[in-house]
């Protein structure tokens, strides 16, 4: 009989032990996110969070104390100080060790971050050569024939290089399809009819966040793979839609029976690779091929351009 009293007793103080520890964790939470609003400097949340956890754990120490005792009806003032000094001792060890591992794991996230960006600026200066390049050799190939062509596709390129030389690691969706038109407005200076293009995204926000230089390069592909080795030429389809807080953008060419030369599609693994990075939902490139067409899917989560920071 003793030992079932003595068992249930155990649970008893098990049980007043948790709701003791549960409260004062959750105080701490509250009382914390409310903190980190008013201050910025890493210090200054450090040791503010450190004096909150330690007053609420007093606060709530005495709270327990009070009720225990009221019941009882007996106080000891040795055993009351005890009490606090033991639990304000624990909880300074493990709030250390709590405010210590929130620091790593802040300084690791930024790492990443930082990381994250550095990588992102080095693919999409990788990427800018291939555009540079393609872009010259159309101006290349009007010189000689449509001296006159090839001067205003000059002063289009110039705009349209200059607005892919920026520093941002994001853009909004009508930036990028705006950057799309002005490319394929130099392509059809070179091919004439033999490139037709249908659009089809009114269905898609064009305040979308996504990377630089995400559509564009797609576009190059289809055209250089896609039209240009066909004599009569073809139509690139453009698409898109939005649906549960994804956009997905297509884009459709022709395929030529003979290739007469592969891609090493530096492109699509270059903008796979950048999706990863930008974005914390899954992103994706996939890519359908038929023995006629050549489809490539765009798809990632809608983003607001103001949701960027």
């Amino acid at each position: 009989m003793g030992y079932t009293w003595n068992y249930i007793n155990l649970l008893i103080d098990l049980a007043m032990t948790s709701l003791f520890m549960q409260w004062i964790a959750l105080l701490s939470m509250i009382f914390l996110c409310v903190v980190q609003r008013f201050f910025h400097n890493n210090a200054v949340i450090g040791i503010i969070s450190y004096l909150i956890i330690l007053l609420i754990t007093y606060l709530v120490s005495e709270f327990m104390w009070q009720m225990n005792f009221s019941f009882i009806g007996t106080k000891s003032s040795f055993q009351h100080q005890l009490f606090l000094i033991r639990n304000l001792i624990v909880s300074t060890i493990i709030s250390v060790i709590i405010l210590r591992y929130f620091y790593i794991q802040y300084q690791w996230k930024n790492q990443i971050k930082a990381l994250s960006a550095y990588r992102i600026q080095a693919l999409q200066a990788r990427i800018k050569p291939h555009f540079l390049f393609n872009s010259m050799n159309t101006i290349a190939s009007l010189i000689r024939f449509h001296p006159n062509k090839a001067e205003q596709v000059v002063i289009d390129f110039a705009d349209l290089f200059r607005a892919s030389l920026t520093d941002n690691h994001y853009t909004t969706l009508q930036a990028e399809l705006t950057l799309c038109r002005q490319y394929i407005g130099i392509e059809i200076f070179r091919l004439g009819k033999r490139l037709q293009v249908i659009w089809d995204i009114d269905k898609i926000p064009q305040d979308a966040c996504l990377p630089p230089l995400s559509l564009q390069p797609l576009l190059e592909n289809a055209i250089y793979h896609g039209i240009q080795p066909l004599a009569k030429g073809g139509t690139i389809n453009i698409s898109g839609f939005l649906q549960k807080k994804y956009i997905t953008i297509t884009i459709t060419n022709p395929l030529p029976l003979t290739i007469c030369k592969h891609g090493n599609n530096i492109a699509q693994q270059n903008i796979q690779q950048r999706l990863d990075f930008f974005y914390d939902l899954p992103a994706k490139l996939t890519v359908l091929k038929s023995n006629s067409t050549y489809q490539v899917n765009l798809h990632f989560p809608y983003e607001k351009f103001t949701d960027k920071k």
